[in-house]
């Protein structure tokens, strides 16, 4: 039997009338007669609908530094074209307030559904506005984007992705005028304006077929710079598996590794292709358990010598390596294991300037650089933040982002990343070595340090996650942290921090170790809290131990979690 509920309510008549307001102003017929749909059934009763309805106006999506990320659907707690529309004339309003009319955007999209029509949007709210956007002339990756926004000289950038977010999702990436992503204080000036745009109906706009075209000159400059990353080396014998994960790298990655004169990647099939449902995987993002099983099984039958994935908007970059004493006979590494990896190659292969890396990666950076006699830099988490240090020469962060190429691509970017790992690879096969002889060789470096992670999910990952569970989980960790995990001593709680720039209150703990650290904070894009583990020991011959110790401590704080299920 259906829930019913009483709809006489002055708070459902609120309800009711925001509902019946955004039916009205919304262009979206899709969106418009799911609304409807559900507003009928909630008038008629249905609690569930209700519930649905009164999340999808319990607030709103807020634009921050990450722009806008959220599940598609009708209303303001949602994404679709009226948020997107409003968004769009915030930052038009924005950039006309800063700079005046006429400036150059530049709009990319990827395959996600919605992903076209919100970019199209965009550029229609920009030309009524008065400013010039350029939209790419088909899907493409997210570091195209970034790439144009400083070939094509524009004042802003927008992505619509949600990079690798599940298939409800889609979102809303800001650039600026040097590349990178927006920080404080532009994000809390641009949404000041999208909460000064009045009714909908009221935002001009031009029509699509007068914004201007990214130049296909723009994509082959970005083919050419990545190929002169590795002009210097000469080894290209190297045998690669490649997924896109079902997003948007195929095309530009082949590309890019053919034009530099390497072999035809030996792609997944099922997952080369564009699809917004991303039907083989859980979760469309390499890191997660099962997301890289068929470019496993494909890998073995080519007897292949690493495996690369590209998230769906191939701004990040997994890799995989054969290990016999692995699962399955391969291992995939770790984006820490990875950061490391490229940070020693380019710092020994003469890279001046300042390698960065984030509050939550590791710490073996530090002693790379130290030893290459470069810069360091340990910034706030997200590329927002590492691609504002000056002089950067490399950066990366342990969720698989890594940015080489800086002065062209002030962003993470998974194909350049891709690129000189696969001349990395080249040259040490050449030498009759991998990149597990060249991890093995950095360890007497960093001192052995080895990461892991764990995710603690906080309810069904169809729902609305709970914020109480996961301010209740950061407030007893604060308070009350355990003793010891794995045997190892915690030795102090503290605030996450990065030069003297303390996080707010209960958005990261760090738990210093005996031998290392953890970082617990709330994921910025995902229903979970993220616990990031480091542990070294100097005096030991290889990680081995440190492999074992680090174990029993993602055992035991998981076990910890536990206690909130």
């Amino acid at each position: 039997m259906t829930q019913s509920i009483d709809t006489g309510t002055s708070l459902s008549a609120a309800l009711f009338g925001a509902a019946r307001a955004w039916l009205a102003a919304d262009p979206d017929p899709a969106t418009r007669a799911e609304l409807a749909e559900l507003l009928e059934a909630a008038q008629d009763g249905d609690a569930v609908a209700y519930g649905y309805l009164e999340d999808r106006f319990d607030g709103r999506l807020q634009f921050g530094t990450a722009g806008l990320r959220g599940e598609l659907g009708a209303g303001p707690n949602r994404m679709n074209r009226v948020t997107v529309l409003r968004a769009a004339a915030g930052l038009a309003a924005f950039l006309t307030a800063q700079h005046g009319p006429g400036q150059v955007v530049a709009i990319g999209y990827d395959a996600r559904h919605n992903s076209r029509r919100f970019a199209e949007d965009t550029a229609e709210v920009m030309l009524g506005a008065g400013h010039r956007p350029y939209l790419m002339p088909r899907e493409l990756p997210t570091p195209m984007l970034a790439f144009s926004v400083l070939r094509l000289a524009a004042m802003a950038g927008v992505m619509v992705t949600a990079s690798h977010n599940p298939a409800r999702d889609n979102g809303y990436k800001v650039y600026l005028g040097d590349g990178s992503q927006i920080t404080t204080p532009n994000d809390s000036l641009i949404a000041a304006h999208i909460d000064a745009v009045g009714p909908l109906a009221e935002v001009p706009r031009g029509a699509v077929e007068d914004a201007e075209t990214v130049p296909e000159s723009v994509i082959e400059a970005y083919v050419a710079r990545s190929a002169a990353l590795v002009a210097e080396s000469r080894h290209r014998d190297l045998r690669f598996v490649y997924t896109a994960m079902h997003g948007v790298g195929f095309e530009l990655f082949r590309r890019v590794l053919t034009n530099a004169g390497f072999p035809e990647p030996i792609s997944v099939p099922e997952q080369q292709d564009p699809d917004p449902d991303f039907p083989t995987v859980a979760f469309p993002n390499p890191e997660e358990p099962g997301a890289l099983d068929l470019a496993f099984a494909l890998a073995t039958g080519h007897d292949a010598d690493v495996i690369i994935a590209n998230d769906p908007d191939a701004d990040r970059m997994a890799l995989a390596v054969p290990d016999p004493a692995a699962p399955g006979g391969w291992r995939r590494l770790s984006g820490d294991d990875v950061g490391m990896l490229l940070g020693h190659y380019l710092a020994t292969a003469g890279r001046r300037g300042t390698f960065a890396t984030s509050i939550v990666s590791s710490e073996g950076l530090a002693a790379i650089a130290a030893e290459a006699k470069v810069g360091y830099a340990r910034t706030l988490t997200g590329f927002k933040w590492i691609s504002k240090v000056p002089d950067l020469a490399f950066g990366y962060e342990e969720a698989i982002g890594y940015c080489v190429d800086p002065g062209h691509v002030n962003d993470k970017d998974g194909i350049t990343a891709a690129l000189v790992t696969a001349e990395f690879a080249a040259a040490l096969k050449a030498e009759g070595r991998t990149l597990l002889d060249a991890l093995a060789a950095m360890d007497r470096v960093t001192g052995n340090l080895v990461t892991t992670q764990l995710s603690i999910r906080t309810g069904d990952p169809e729902q609305v996650h709970n914020p109480v569970q996961i301010q209740t989980m950061m407030r007893t960790l604060r308070k009350e942290p355990p003793g010891t995990l794995g045997g190892v001593a915690v030795t102090q709680v503290g605030d996450l921090s990065a030069a003297g720039r303390a996080l707010p209150p209960e958005q990261g703990l760090r738990l210093a170790l005996d031998g290392g650290w953890i970082a617990v904070r709330p994921s910025g894009t995902e229903p979970k809290l993220k616990c990031y583990i480091e542990l070294g020991d100097r005096a030991a011959a290889d990680r081995a131990p440190v492999v074992a110790r680090i174990a029993a401590v993602r055992a035991d704080l998981e076990e910890w979690f536990g206690q909130f299920a």
